[in-house]
């Protein structure tokens, strides 16, 4: 049976445990800290291809100078970052069930 001083206590964890969940960062903006950076401009063309097993992600730095770019990948191991001088392009090739391509990022 429920008493009076159960539902007191059950109130009041209530309570105060809801602030404390909306005060901590959610998964997004935990990875739009420092550690992911920048976006990458559109200068630097990605193009996305589904694969059986993941999928491949096509970089093309049209950019005017050198760029460091990482793909970021949702629930699943990140790129290396890629120094990609002008004119040159990388594929990365995520093999995985979880993972889905994010963005790209400067590095």
């Amino acid at each position: 049976m429920i008493t009076r001083s159960r539902i007191t206590v059950l109130a009041l964890a209530v309570t105060f445990a809801v602030p404390l969940v909306s005060l901590s960062p959610s998964a997004a903006q935990a990875g739009t800290s420092g550690a992911t950076g920048t976006i990458a401009p559109a200068c630097v063309n990605r193009t996305v291809y589904g694969t059986p097993n993941g999928f491949d992600v096509y970089l093309q730095n049209k950019c005017g100078g050198t760029m460091s770019v990482k793909v970021i990948v949702k629930q699943g191991g990140d790129s290396p970052c890629y120094v990609m001088s002008k004119g040159t392009s990388k594929i990365f090739a995520y093999e995985g069930i979880f993972g889905k391509y994010d963005k790209t990022v400067l590095c």
